[in-house]
């Protein structure tokens, strides 16, 4: 998208809009959350899961579209997660994924 849109690049209202936008998801959050005095087990186990779900969805497609480095990372990353804390596991995993992809695999 280019053009201007009240002087401003469209561009600028994009990334406005979006900060507004996730703004509001995280006050509407805190305030529907602050209206309990403890919060349901099950609004916790759902919180809990949020984080696996995330990284669920930024990990699928490279497992189902990627090539053999991807695959390589995936699986070795699946077994150190095991054994090592979550940031030790994403720096390993970053630095295969790169030296596989620079050897060109």
């Amino acid at each position: 998208m280019t053009g201007l849109y009240l002087g401003v690049p469209v561009n600028v209202w994009i990334i406005i809009g979006a900060a507004l936008v996730t703004y509001a998801a995280r006050l509407g959050g805190h305030l529907v959350l602050s209206r309990f005095k403890r919060i349901p087990p099950r609004v916790d186990a759902a919180l809990n899961a949020v984080p696996a779900a995330v990284l669920t969805t930024l990990v699928a497609p490279a497992a189902v579209t990627g090539g053999p480095a991807e695959a390589l990372t995936l699986a070795t990353c699946l077994v150190i997660g095991f054994r090592l804390p979550m940031m030790a596991m994403f720096c390993i995993g970053w630095v295969l994924i790169v030296a596989l992809r620079a050897a060109g695999l």
